[in-house]
């Protein structure tokens, strides 16, 4: 007997994009958070029908600078599950986003974090930040009735939002979606492997070791020149009057030197140290 179109939709499976901490805040190292991910994880497998695959939001099968994947992550996932535990920075511009494209969101936190001034308006589900077993449980419990919940709202009800429609009538904004020939993909995939590298590049770029220190500022200005010869290796790396009020844009003299004639100097000499590399 042949599916039916609700069977076939059931069998479909959405994306579930996460947006949480990795990485060491607030006392918590990256283990903690390994340990949430996988107990988002376990809640989100839970759910029978409609299937959702979870992961987070910067991950990607395709090759690509980081921060495309994210905001595309972002966009493009059929609900998000947004941790603002210990308010990192990250994980609210990311949050931010997925807001202001007014597609179905779920907020949680540990019962340490307090709400956020923006965002308190929204539900937040919470979990104990020890990690206490009973209570994750319950938690999961949750959090997979208010997935199944929310996205079923989201995809039924065309005045569904999240959080920009309970402020009035916004024009939400959008992804535009390229369709391009394999050459095209494969240019657009190289070029994105091209800026990894060169960013791979300018961390990798050797500096003398007299210009790392770190309160001179001088390191900061062998980075920057470091820069500017990947862009155009015929640069000239003389500290004209030119060069000099560039470096003051980006390097304020008086966050790091004593006087103008110090910065000078300062840049004098990695201009020098360029060369010479």
């Amino acid at each position: 007997m042949a599916n039916t179109e609700n069977e076939i939709i059931s069998e479909k499976i959405l994306t579930c994009g996460l947006i949480m901490p990795i990485s060491s805040i607030d006392g918590l190292g990256s283990e903690h958070w390994v340990e949430v991910k996988s107990i988002i994880q376990d809640a989100v497998d839970s759910i029978d029908s409609p299937k959702f695959i979870a992961r987070i939001v910067s991950d990607s099968d395709d090759v690509g600078v980081i921060h495309k994947r994210i905001v595309q992550g972002v966009y493009n996932a059929d609900i998000v599950i947004c941790d603002v535990s210990a308010r990192n920075p990250n994980v609210m511009f990311e949050l931010g986003m997925r807001l202001a494209f007014d597609k179905p969101t779920i907020i949680i936190k540990d019962d340490q974090t307090d709400y956020a001034f923006d965002t308190s308006i929204i539900e937040h589900i919470s979990y104990p930040r020890d990690l206490r077993f009973s209570k994750i449980v319950t938690f999961k419990r949750l959090l997979a009735d208010k997935l199944l919940a929310t996205y079923k709202l989201a995809t039924s009800d065309p005045n569904h939002s999240t959080f920009l429609k309970n402020f009035g009538t916004f024009k939400v904004a959008e992804l535009d979606q390229k369709v391009g020939s394999g050459e095209q993909v494969m240019m657009e995939i190289l070029n994105d492997i091209q800026q990894e590298v060169a960013s791979l590049r300018r961390m990798n770029t050797p500096r003398p070791r007299r210009l790392r220190n770190a309160n001179d500022g001088t390191d900061r200005i062998f980075e920057e020149l470091a820069i500017m010869k990947q862009k155009n290796p015929s640069f000239d790396f003389e500290a004209s009057d030119k060069l000099v009020s560039i470096f003051e844009k980006l390097l304020p003299a008086q966050s790091y030197f004593d006087s103008r004639a110090d910065f000078q100097k300062a840049l004098e000499r990695a201009c020098q140290d360029m060369k010479e590399n």
